[in-house]
């Protein structure tokens, strides 16, 4: 029976959703308040010069590949591995294994061997049973069950022991809290984020990292394309500003102040703003539920700095290596919960990445683009000057210059190289996605802050009938695989 199914948010879980339900012949809309689909995934183009809203690459390229597959997308897109080079102040790694990486930690502390012995006896458990769950055997796909049972039971040995232990705790169970390889590992993956996941962070730099060739926004058109094939409409510019409900039963949504029926309404964003403000019935929200929603910790925001350089990609390949260069230069006291830490940029760890060492054609002839990024301590700096735009201006301004300053221990001469430059606060993905503070990933990954009662399972049920989750957020941990694991939950939903 053909239903009418209204979408809210064209990232690639609201796209995906559209796709599957629209080649069933239900008749989809998906609206989109930014002027491109695509969400985190987005991309723009500044002067001929290509850059990543924020997302870099992915992860789980098995289950990924399979939907766009299904989708009948996956030939027209250019997925390409994503290697990375790490770099610090004793070590300069750029191989692509995680066992290469292990060597290169003890020849650049020999002295520690005994401590570092010890950790990776551990996290080779972690890694070793991740690398399976995500990656496969080695086999064909999918590999064989009876490997991925194993590997399996060895992932629910891992989080059973470590499940309530964060990796700040866990890595100083081996190096002491003031030490330099504490900084290191702790500073793998979100901050504070549970430890069993540190295992899957490794895997997936080491075996699983992927971007699109030619940018991610290649991504979201095709998908939008491939929507508008099937009979969906996707539009553009049009905010939702209500979901309407009638007898505790989603009936449609309101955009740009017209009304807009549907059988079924798919929350393709953030999970609690779709409770919490757009619902235009409060009271269908339990009241538990909502002050747990209301409560509840999101992942952390990123800075991103964007730079239009006049240095050919050839050049920059000669100083970066990688397209993606994991800058770990930590210093003492960069605590990334500290939102009061003015010096923080100075301190932190911070990641360079060029689209355009990809592919030539994302930057003018004989340029290149670059990005910078770190991670951001939740609402810094009263939240980056709460209502004072001048005082928002200056503190983006400084952390820019901060950062570029920095980066120059990676591309000497850095700031002569710039044709172009702008930021991105925490505060900008916020007006751009809609994403609570800026989350880049959904929920927050530290144990204690668990919203979901599994990290590993995809939750699209909400209190409203017809109303589903249809975004990273219906996961625990987020990113590209859950939000196109809830798309598939919705889909399969509404049939």
């Amino acid at each position: 029976m053909k239903k009418k199914i209204a979408i809210i948010g064209a990232g690639l879980g609201g796209l995906t959703a559209g796709n599957l339900l629209a080649a069933r012949g239900h008749d989809v809309t998906v609206f989109e308040s930014h002027t491109t689909p695509g969400g985190y995934t987005a991309g723009f183009r500044r002067r001929g010069f290509y850059f990543e809203s924020g997302t870099l690459s992915f992860e789980m390229s098995r289950d990924v590949f399979a939907v766009m597959e299904r989708l009948g997308v996956l030939h027209q897109l250019r997925f390409v591995r994503q290697h990375g080079r790490f770099l610090g102040p004793r070590f300069d790694y750029t191989s692509e294994s995680y066992a290469g990486f292990r060597d290169a930690m003890f020849a650049a502390y020999p002295e520690d061997r005994a401590a570092l012995a010890g950790y990776f006896r551990e996290l080779d458990r972690m890694y070793d049973a991740m690398r399976v769950l995500m990656v496969g055997t080695g086999k064909a796909f999918p590999g064989s069950a009876l490997a991925t049972a194993g590997a399996a039971a060895g992932m629910a040995r891992v989080w059973m022991k470590y499940r309530n232990v964060n990796i700040d705790d866990f890595t100083s169970r081996h190096f002491p809290p003031s030490s330099g390889l504490n900084r290191l590992f702790s500073g793998f993956g979100y901050p504070g984020m549970a430890a069993f996941l540190v295992g899957g962070a490794l895997a997936t730099i080491f075996d699983d990292y992927w971007t699109v060739q030619d940018g991610m926004q290649r991504w979201a058109d095709v998908l939008a394309e491939a929507l508008a094939g099937h009979g969906g409409r996707l539009v553009l510019k049009t905010k939702v500003e209500r979901i309407r409900t009638r007898g505790g039963r989603a009936v449609g949504v309101t955009a740009n102040g017209e009304d807009h029926d549907a059988d079924w309404v798919i929350a393709a964003g953030d999970y609690k703003k779709a409770l919490l403000e757009l619902l235009d019935d409060p009271s269908l929200v339990p009241p538990e539920l909502a002050h747990k929603t209301r409560g509840a910790a999101v992942s952390d925001g990123i800075f991103t700095v964007y730079l239009g350089l006049s240095v050919s990609n050839d050049r920059l390949r000669e100083l970066m290596k990688l397209p993606h260069v994991f800058a770990l230069f930590d210093e003492p006291g960069a605590e990334r919960r500290d939102p009061a830490d003015e010096g923080f940029y100075e301190k932190c760890g911070f990641t360079l990445y060029s689209p355009s060492l990809h592919d030539p054609t994302l930057a003018p002839d004989g340029k290149s683009c670059l990005m910078l990024q770190a991670v951001a301590p939740l609402h810094w700096m009263d939240d980056w000057g709460g209502e004072d735009r001048a005082r928002y201006r200056a503190l983006k301004d400084r952390v820019k210059d901060t950062l570029i300053r920095r980066a120059e221990t990676v591309i000497p001469g850095l700031a002569g190289m710039i044709e172009l430059s702008d930021a991105a606060t925490p505060r900008t993905y916020e007006r751009y996605t809609h994403n609570t503070d800026g989350a880049t990933s959904a929920w927050s990954w530290r144990p204690e802050n668990r919203f979901h009662p599994s990290t590993m399972r995809t939750f699209i049920d909400t209190p409203v009938k017809n109303l589903l989750v249809g975004s990273c957020w219906a996961t625990q941990i987020g990113g590209i695989p859950g939000a196109l694991n809830a798309a598939l939950a919705c889909a399969k939903r509404i049939g």
